[in-house]
């Protein structure tokens, strides 16, 4: 099976954009020292300051949904509750 691309799309409530711009970055750390995590960084929209984007690369889906479960993402959930207008994850493989 060939690596898994992940696009995390994340939107946060404008008046919310910051605190969960500082959550998303506590993620990354600790994410790039996961087992199987390839690439993992967090882009901002220029003109749009509440619109971040993950773009991740893994060995397989399993060690993705490893990170998934983690302690962490569990945190960033918890604390990012009512934050977020919304959060789409799309799983995607290379096709050429």
């Amino acid at each position: 099976m060939s690596k898994l691309t992940i696009v995390a799309d994340i939107v946060a409530n404008e008046d919310s954009a910051e605190f969960v711009k500082q959550e998303l970055l506590k993620l990354i750390e600790i994410t790039r020292g996961e087992e199987g995590c390839l690439q993992y960084d967090l882009h901002q929209d220029n003109d749009n300051p509440a619109h971040f984007l993950f773009f991740e690369n893994w060995v397989s889906r399993e060690l993705w949904q490893d990170h998934m479960g983690g302690q962490h993402l569990a945190d960033y959930l918890e604390a990012t509750e009512g934050k977020v207008a919304s959060f789409v994850v799309s799983e995607m493989s290379v096709i050429g």
